[in-house]
């Protein structure tokens, strides 16, 4: 089960790493680690994942680190796949693992011909079988190879093959199973072929079965998958190969042989090739300047010295809440995390990682793939070990729906359903039903279903003939708020479904999911279908083409409600008229008579000589233009002039990264309407950035920029009751001191009811003062230009001062307005570090905002918000060791 990793142990000992400049400079280096879980999947191996927050971006990163020091009968690196493109877990679920053997976890692989015959560019083998040889013209290829002991490394694979002819003549094999075709000589393909279609031969081809000629030889043989069990297909190219494969008849003997060779030691058992080499002997490589050093999705493969311990690491990429790495930095990461030395494996949208869990019959998808589904790929590498025993020796118990940020917590007088899953002593499948049990706030129902009584800790118990497994819990408060995790949902068509899940809140901001057996819910039932998802959320489908409605949902023990728009149907809201094209400006830019009124037309022209880019006409609004947040595509009007050039649409999502929506190559003539769909990963809402053409010379005029969008109207509005600290003067002025926020005075001017003001514009270092530690922060920066690493370093410092003084009660974080400064997932970490500062010293914690547009009072994680309205004074009355609140609030 994944716990969550300690944060006050990790901030005392990272603000005792401080006290060395150097140790200063490592931290720059490489950021800080924001979030940890852990699991073990079976003996010698186990999966961790974490976030990093670095200076200009975030990291979500997830490996799976496999000790094969139990030889043979332990675990197992193998190849995977090798029967065409399909997903890492398709190919998983049809890997045969072998008797006795299980599947536990699997990464993506090689690079492959993504826009031809989509089988892989490297080496590949299979029980020291070579399956497919690099791309012709390729003397070796790098490649990650293990041995029958499940030893790893880094090594190049080549090709030793030949055919021999009738005569006994023999000639040089250029190509086996290759993505493409070699450009002299022969190449043979058997039903190992990993690809899709074969590739274009581009001269004869001849069948052989059984070491023979099977029919005559065929000038140009039509693409097909692959040739049939015990069939080899030879393709000559080139004058010489193409008269010598022409000259044979059927029942001619012909002998194809095709074996991998190694640039120095054994051949390896199991083989996947890659392309850079990240770290060798020891040390990071600098691939500074080279094409693919570029930030995106990553996989790799590293290894210990001594080849014992493989890392396999999937970082996600070309997303709001992971950037991806260049591959410098994935190489500096692959050091940093023992890695001997690395190989860089195919990454982008085929970046995928799988690995079970305790009990589980199937490892899972642990990373979130760019494009939004996993990329089918030709191959992979897939881990193995021992099946177990199957007899039950313990349960891995966690609630419906797995990990979350609510992991563990229910809300007093609501429930939470409980899972058990039962394994063997090696963490694989075992049967067997529990009896549950529950000790703390809580009782469990013997379908293990949670019911939270009171406030505080509990445990949940699976138990069987001696064998248990147990959960700790947290039991809140009961809900005073309930959200959706969506304000609106909308659907493209009648018979479409999306889910969403309720959150509840106690009265210090503590979150838990609400299940759908706590809440009732209020909808037209004649146009929609609201029914609970089996993981403790629900999944709403429409029952018409098109409406819009609201769902409403009421906690039944305590009446907090929420809301949720709904919509069905697509409507095309325009985006960009296009009107005012003169004042779209770029190269190859200019208003012209568009399709109705006036449109932008783009001039390609010719393409820049090699090895310069290619090149692109471009058009940059006069400023950018939002599109629709629930906008499913954006569609215009092309007018082609047959020249192949594309239309693309350049968008940016709410944090800035830059989309590029690809239109179709523009082959016609006259007007069409063009619809291209929007990927479901960028953080919305989404900015029309620019409009641009590419490819081939020529001019495509455009006009009339939509977005199909479902009619959903509004969010619903958000409201909270006033909290608490909300305070009159009278009670401000009974705390022992005060202090204000609001605009500056005078240097002469007394402050008799405050010993000191804040005001947007001071930032100043950490200070305490009568039991409060102040820690302003400098939001002038954008979390991701650096600012989000320098406020949580000073952050992480002040929470470990604080909690080692015992002097001190409180920490109050004090901070200008800057929405567009702070992302939502710094803003986050800011309240889950405080609030776990809070829980794990007893002491208090409050953010404080300067120069908001209006005042409001909150809390989070029972850590006290206070955001104070510009222009305005107001006054804090503080008391750092009160029982209850410790502050009170008087608006200005």
């Amino acid at each position: 089960m994944p716990t969550p990793r300690p944060l006050l142990p990790v901030l005392l000992a990272w603000a005792l790493a401080l006290s060395s400049p150097a140790a200063a400079a490592a931290a720059d280096d490489t950021g800080i680690e924001t979030a940890r879980t852990a699991r073990q999947i079976a003996p010698g191996v186990r999966l961790e994942s974490y976030d990093r927050l670095e200076s200009d971006r975030w990291l979500r990163i997830d490996e799976l680190v496999v000790d094969t020091a139990g030889g043979t009968g332990g675990v197992r690196v193998e190849y995977l796949g090798g029967d065409g493109p399909e997903t890492v877990a398709e190919a998983a679920a049809r890997h045969r693992a072998g008797p006795g053997r299980r599947v536990l976890g699997a990464v993506n692989g090689d690079f492959f011909d993504i826009r031809g015959s989509r089988a892989p560019l490297g080496p590949g083998l299979r029980d020291g079988r070579l399956l497919h040889s690099p791309a012709p013209g390729t003397a070796s290829a790098p490649a990650v190879g293990f041995g029958p002991d499940g030893r790893g490394r880094i090594l190049r694979l080549g090709l030793a093959g030949s055919v021999t002819l009738p005569g006994g003549r023999v000639r040089p094999l250029a190509g086996f199973n290759a993505a493409r075709p070699p450009a002299e000589g022969f190449a043979a393909y058997t039903a190992d072929w990993p690809g899709a279609a074969l590739p274009a031969p581009g001269g004869p081809a001849v069948e052989l079965r059984g070491g023979r000629v099977a029919a005559p030889p065929v000038r140009e043989p039509a693409r097909r998958a692959r040739p049939a069990p015990g069939t080899t297909l030879l393709l000559a190219r080139g004058a010489t190969a193409t008269a010598e494969l022409a000259a044979l008849r059927p029942g001619d003997a012909v002998a194809v042989a095709a074996r991998p060779v190694t640039g120095a030691g054994p051949v390896p058992w199991a083989a996947v090739g890659g392309r850079e080499a990240l770290v060798v002997a020891g040390v990071p490589q600098d691939h500074d300047g080279e094409p693919n050093d570029t930030a995106a999705p990553r996989t790799a493969v590293g290894f210990s010295r001594d080849g014992r311990q493989v890392r396999l690491v999937a970082v996600d990429g070309r997303q709001r809440d992971s950037g991806g790495l260049t591959l410098t930095g994935l190489g500096r990461m692959m050091h940093r995390l023992g890695a001997y030395e690395a190989l860089n494996l195919d990454g982008g949208g085929s970046t995928t990682l799988l690995a079970g869990a305790a009990g589980a019959t199937a490892p899972a998808l642990e990373n979130t793939p760019s494009d939004g589904t996993p990329r089918p790929v030709p191959n992979g590498l897939v881990l193995t070990a021992p099946a177990g025993s199957g007899r039950l020796a313990g349960y891995r118990v966690e609630p419906l729906g797995g990990v979350g940020p609510d992991f563990g917590r229910v809300l007093r007088g609501l429930t939470r359903t409980l899972t058990a899953t039962g394994h063997d002593a090696a963490l694989g499948p075992a049967p067997g039903a529990p009896s549950w049990s529950a000790a703390g706030g809580g009782s469990v129902d013997p379908t293990g279903v949670f019911h939270a009584l009171r406030p505080g800790s509990a445990t949940a118990y699976a138990r069987r003939a001696g064998v248990e497994g147990a959960l700790p819990l947290d039991v809140l408060g009961p809900p005073v708020r309930l959200r959706p995790t969506r304000d609106r949902i909308g659907l493209a068509e009648r018979g479409e479904s999306a889910g969403f899940g309720l959150v509840g809140y106690d009265a210090q901001g503590a979150a838990a999911a609400v299940e759908p057996r706590d809440v009732t819910l209020r909808f037209d039932r004649s146009r929609w279908n609201v029914t609970g998802d089996g993981r403790g959320g629900f999944t709403v489908s429409a029952r018409t083409a098109r409406a819009t409605g609201m769902l409403r949902a009421t906690v039944n023990a305590t009446g907090a409600s929420a809301e949720l728009a709904l919509g069905v149907g697509l409507e095309a809201l325009p985006v960009a008229a296009l009107e005012d094209a003169e004042r779209w400006t770029g190269p190859g830019a200019a208003a012209a008579e568009g399709r109705a009124g006036r449109g932008l037309a783009l001039s390609v022209p010719a393409p820049a000589p090699a090895p310069l880019p290619g090149s692109a006409a471009s058009a940059t609004p006069p400023r950018p233009v939002p599109l629709p947040e629930l906008a499913r595509s954006v569609s215009l009007w092309v007018a082609g002039d047959g020249s192949g050039a594309r239309p693309d649409v350049r968008l940016a999502d709410a944090g800035g990264a830059a989309l590029t929506l690809r239109g179709p190559a523009a082959d016609w003539t006259g007007w069409r309407r063009i619809t291209l769909p929007l990927p479901p990963l960028p953080e919305r809402p989404l900015t029309l950035t620019g409009l641009s053409a590419s490819g081939a010379r020529g001019r495509l005029v455009l006009d009339a920029v939509a977005a199909e969008t479902p009619p959903t109207g509004r969010a619903p509005a958000y409201r909270t009751r006033p909290d608490p600290v909300v305070a009159g003067a009278a009670g401000v002025r009974a705390r022992p001191w005060r202090f204000a926020v609001g605009p500056a005075v005078p240097a002469s001017a007394r402050n008799p009811d405050a010993d000191f003001v804040f005001t947007g514009a001071m930032v100043r270092p950490a200070f305490t003062h009568r039991g409060v530690r102040f820690l302003p922060l400098d939001t002038g920066r954008a979390t991701l230009d650096g600012g989000g690493l320098g406020r949580m370093r000073s952050l992480r410092a002040a929470l470990a001062a604080a909690a080692r003084e015992p002097g001190t009660g409180a920490l109050a974080v004090v901070r200008q307005y800057a929405p567009r400064a702070v992302d939502r997932k710094e803003a986050a970490l800011l309240t889950r570090y405080l609030g776990e500062f809070r829980r794990t010293t007893g002491k208090r914690a409050a953010v404080i905002t300067v120069g908001a547009p209006r005042f409001t009072a909150g809390r989070s994680e029972g850590v006290l918000e206070v955001s104070a309205r510009r222009g305005v004074r107001t006054l804090f009355g503080a008391d750092a060791f009160a029982v209850g609140d410790w502050l009170s609030v008087r608006p200005g």
